[in-house]
């Protein structure tokens, strides 16, 4: 795994895009911060950038960072939550443009999966997470699914559970508004 992670850093630290195996779906990220590796994502997605991405964070206390205010259903939703969960948060900030929406809030999700959660800390920066499929078709829930035109398209694939049948769902989504009320947008 120590090897794997090396890896990917050297990538991320360059700019590149990696294909890895996240908490919920396979996915393709990069440095969160680095708004030339986020484009890459929209091209090789062939989604257009209006849309949001997910950032993956190792800890709670890594969501001040980027977010201004933290409203206080947050800290209940993420203690009481079963599955993974992404929550949109209001007034993002420390975060390139193409990767905010465009109402500036920004999806963020805390990994407890060991290689996300691991990599993530190690490299001390978010980083994107979507699902690795060309915008419109369906997540790959195993390795095998992944298309070629995306095994192609990175600049890395993590060599980690490829082998993996078990199937994963994507991540419950949760959309915040300043003042502590919440819509669910993907249950």
């Amino acid at each position: 795994m120590e090897e794997e992670i090396n890896k990917c850093i050297e990538v991320l630290k360059k700019g590149g895009t990696i294909l890895y195996p996240t908490d919920t779906v396979w996915g393709i990220g990069c440095d969160a911060t680095n708004e030339e590796a986020v484009d890459k994502i929209y091209r090789l997605k062939k989604r257009i950038n209006i849309k949001s991405l997910i950032i993956l964070l190792d800890s709670v206390e890594s969501i001040s960072s980027y977010v201004k205010t933290i409203p206080e259903i947050a800290w209940d939703l993420m203690k009481n939550v079963d599955k993974p969960l992404t929550i949109i948060y209001p007034n993002a900030q420390n975060l390139p443009k193409n990767v905010v929406a465009e109402d500036n809030s920004i999806a963020i999700r805390i990994v407890k999966e060991e290689f996300c959660n691991r990599l993530i800390q190690t490299y001390g920066k978010p980083i994107v997470s979507s699902s690795a499929n060309i915008s419109g078709e369906r997540a790959p829930l195993v390795f095998k699914c992944v298309s070629k035109e995306m095994l192609k398209g990175v600049d890395y694939v993590v060599n980690l559970y490829q082998d993996r049948l078990q199937e994963v769902k994507p991540s419950r989504i949760i959309k915040l508004n300043e003042n502590g009320e919440f819509n669910i947008i993907r249950p």
